[in-house]
């Protein structure tokens, strides 16, 4: 795991001192946010919205690449809940500038351009936890070789709201889960190299039967009901796009979203979040502008 005792300097600068935040604390950060739904949002009205009906976080984003500051603070200042914000992969400097705002937790998005296609960001050299997208187990044991505090199981980028994605690459990790917690010390070796992922992380994975962070899901949750799918599946938690406040019932649906989470195995639960939303999909009427 992390060498929690090590600073690492990018030319002559030291980044951060590892020691102040050692991966483990990073590890207990994302943990409370277990059992919650994060919302993408894009403005000040919806970061409210969000924290009204209940959202455990908000991720603050453009959609295109990092954040303006100045709307993280503002942000940061309105709403009692963790702020996110989004880095380039590979563009350290962009995560460095978003440490010195104060966001609570950096995601390496994937769905921004990336600024180094080859290298992601050593995430150990922050004091703020990392939030990675995966579709499969190789990817997430990478990501968090490379310092990630949580796991987001990635689907569609393109805000349609099309969750089949999503479910593809969550039913993939799980079930590459179950295979490892069922193989022989001896396979341990090959399937590590199979999924290219770091032995040490795969033989801990296979002892714990789990990741060793949390995951969420990502991509395409834009009801109550796909949020308790994605809990049923074993997430732990989910990310819900900014689409979600194109819909008139914006505030019912974020708030019947974020109850799902919470009782996703509960039925009768599940059929109020239900009531009163518009289910209609794509027609005009469905939907109004963002402000």
């Amino acid at each position: 795991m992390a060498q929690d005792t090590t600073v690492t300097v990018y030319n002559t600068t030291v980044i951060t001192d590892p020691i102040q935040n050692p991966y483990s604390f990073k590890l207990a950060l994302a943990q409370t946010l277990r059992g919650g739904a994060i919302l993408h949002v894009t403005n000040l009205r919806q970061a409210k919205i969000a924290e009204q009906a209940g959202a455990c976080a908000v991720i603050v984003s453009d959609q295109s690449r990092m954040t303006d500051p100045s709307l993280i603070k503002s942000i940061k200042q309105t709403v009692s809940i963790p702020v996110i914000s989004p880095a380039r992969i590979g563009h350290f400097v962009e995560a460095q500038i978003l440490e010195a705002v104060g966001v609570d937790y950096i995601d390496e998005n994937e769905s921004l351009s990336p600024a180094d296609d080859q290298n992601f960001i050593n995430k150990h050299n922050f004091r703020t936890p990392f939030i990675s997208g995966a579709r499969n187990l190789g990817e997430a044991l990478r990501r968090i070789r490379e310092g990630a505090a949580m796991i987001r199981i990635q689907g569609e980028l393109t805000n349609l709201g099309n969750v089949s994605e999503t479910v593809t690459h969550v039913r993939c990790l799980m079930k590459e889960l179950r295979v490892l917690s069922n193989m022989d010390e001896d396979e341990v070796f090959t399937f590590a190299k199979k999924i290219e992922a770091p032995y040490d992380l795969v033989a801990q994975t296979k002892q714990m039967g789990r990741l060793p962070v949390v995951h969420f899901a990502a991509g395409g949750i834009v009801t109550p009901a796909d949020a308790a799918l994605m809990m049923q599946l074993g997430c732990h938690g989910v990310f819900v796009g900014s689409e979600v406040f194109g819909y008139e019932d914006c505030f019912k649906r974020v708030k019947g979203i974020v109850q799902a989470v919470r009782n996703y195995n509960d039925p009768h639960v599940l059929v109020e979040t239900m009531m009163g939303l518009n289910l209609g999909g794509d027609d005009d009427g469905d939907k109004i502008e963002n402000e």
